[in-house]
């Protein structure tokens, strides 16, 4: 057995933290979950880098924030200049692999509004103050899969030796898993069809019966894969790690299968209702309007209001794909134990961001900041560490740190994340930590694009948006719902300032420090 740990990194997508019945929900079953959460470290207050897919899961790897790293906001790609925490580990003797979503590259061809402006209004030879040096670099996008033949990975990518790609989301999933799929059935076709579903009585946008079979469906062929690659280092003395990375519960909301029915929409209750607010804020007052008016969402990934039923469905089906993940993390946790690596391997369980999932009627994620969006599940299972439940702060950028520490490898010049095992030992960390927030359009009534930025702390938040001429302040201690701004509240004038001030400081704090100087001037 290796001295080393091993690390198995689980990463679901667009998963909320109390939606795992260890973390307090009342109606979601997650027991192979919460056994990692009662045999590990529970950190109830971890949150992302920032609540978008990309950026945040580029800020797990690389311990840096989006402001520095590249990746702000979706459609871009992590510039193959930045190191990970996994080239790190590779560097240090380990064994890499990925299988399920990356996402650090854009898996589709459609063009972004905002390529489109910059290709109009600037240099066409030099458009950027930046070189594109990932144009030849993207892996992810679809025509790399055409081909019967299995599209062989370029590695190491960004550190992984081994890549299993899964892209997209929900039956329509593209990657290497579709190459696969196409072996498996004739009916591939007919399963992806967004029109070809079972009858069922559900309205919530986006709600899909699928024929896709459970035994074809993405979460289980990443379970299938992950056990398998398990397997195969029983007899290996070099460490590994191992990230796998599931595209559920992201809508669409299509669990397969009998997990279709593992919930009812009766089951749920909507904790906050939009009659909750003393004032609604701009983005859910433009959201409800345009339900009232029958308008849909511009895109499928724009967050929308709807109506408490089709929130009820959401949540739903929502749990019936948790429930198809938490048995695959079942599978994985048996195949450990099988192969006798249990003892030595670390798992991490977390997400990439939440969902707002009904929270004030709302579904999806979207520019205004709610602890629904940024707050995610962060479970560290090791014999070594011990078990326990904790509400110190944690950050996306503090899972390299804490990875490598744990390696016991020194990390690189500009990681900006801490190590969490060292806080919970000492049973205090940071007192409040910085989210970022970036968009490339402009969102739920916003007048630009998204580049808020927030300070959160277990007694308040407070959120400035720049070019808006609101913002938000919420003191949870007698507010926990977040449903009372204090921004304009003359009573909270003090500790707005204060507040501003503190924000202004961890926002310069996040400079670049990296590349170190070489000489003194």
């Amino acid at each position: 057995m290796s001295k080393q740990p091993n690390f198995v990194m689980i990463v679901t997508d667009q998963q909320r933290a109390d939606w795992l019945s260890c973390m307090g929900h009342t109606v979601i079953n997650t027991p192979n979950i919460d056994k990692l959460a009662e045999t590990g470290l529970l950190f109830s207050e971890f949150h992302t880098a920032s609540p978008v897919c990309m950026p945040n899961r580029a800020s797990i790897l690389t311990g840096r924030y989006p402001s520095v790293h590249g990746l702000r906001y979706n459609g871009c790609a992590l510039s193959s200049r930045a190191n990970t925490f996994v080239e790190v580990l590779r560097e240090g003797g380990y064994k890499t692999a990925a299988i399920g979503k990356s996402h650090l590259q854009p898996f589709g061809t459609n063009t972004a509004p905002l390529a489109k402006q910059v290709a109009e209004q600037f240099n066409a030879r030099i458009p950027q103050a930046w070189k594109d040096d990932y144009r030849d670099y993207v892996q992810e996008e679809p025509g790399r899969y055409a081909d019967e033949e299995v599209y062989e990975f370029p590695t190491p990518y960004y550190g992984f030796d081994h890549v299993d790609m899964v892209t997209s989301h929900g039956d329509v999933c593209g990657g290497h898993y579709l190459q696969w799929l196409r072996e498996q059935t004739e009916r591939w076709k007919e399963y992806r069809d967004p029109q070809v579903q079972f009858d069922h009585d559900y309205t919530c946008p986006q709600a899909k019966r699928t024929k896709m079979p459970e035994a074809l469906y993405p979460t289980r062929y990443i379970e299938e894969r992950s056990v398998e690659w398990i397997k195969q280092q029983s007899d290996s003395d070099q460490p590994f790690f191992l990230f796998v990375s599931f595209p559920d519960p992201h809508h669409p909301f299509n669990p397969p299968g009998r997990y279709w029915d593992h919930y009812r929409p009766e089951q749920f209750e909507l904790d906050v209702v939009p009659e909750d607010f003393d004032v609604q804020p701009l983005p859910l007052k433009f959201e409800l309007d345009r339900l009232r008016q029958g308008q849909l969402p511009n895109s499928p990934q724009d967050a929308f209001a709807a109506t408490d039923r089709e929130v009820r469905e959401a949540m739903a089906l929502t749990g019936g794909m948790i429930d198809m993940i938490d048995d695959a993390v079942g599978s994985i946790t048996q195949a450990l134990q099988a192969a006798g690596l249990d003892d030595n391997t670390v798992i991490i369980f977390t997400s990439d961001h939440g969902d707002y999932l009904g929270d004030a009627n709302l579904l999806l994620k979207g520019p205004w900041m709610r602890r629904s969006i940024h707050r995610v599940p962060f479970i560290w299972r090791d014999s070594v560490t011990g078990s326990g439940k904790t509400r110190i702060l944690g950050s996306a950028v503090d899972v390299a740190p804490t990875v490598l520490a744990r390696a016991g490898i020194k990390p690189y010049f500009g990681m900006q994340g801490r190590n969490l095992l060292v806080d919970y030992g000492k049973g205090e960390g940071r007192e409040q930590l910085l989210i970022e927030h970036n968009d490339n359009v402009p969102r739920m009534g916003l007048s630009r694009a998204s580049r808020s930025r927030t300070l959160y702390s277990t007694q308040w938040r407070i959120t400035l948006y720049p070019g808006e001429d609101w913002g938000e302040l919420y003191d949870f201690e007698r507010d926990p719902r977040e449903t009372h701004n204090r921004w304009s509240d003359p009573d909270y004038a003090q500790l707005k300032a204060r507040l501003l001030e503190q924000l202004a400081i961890e926002v310069t704090n996040t400079m670049d420090e990296c590349p170190v100087a070489i000489r003194r001037a």
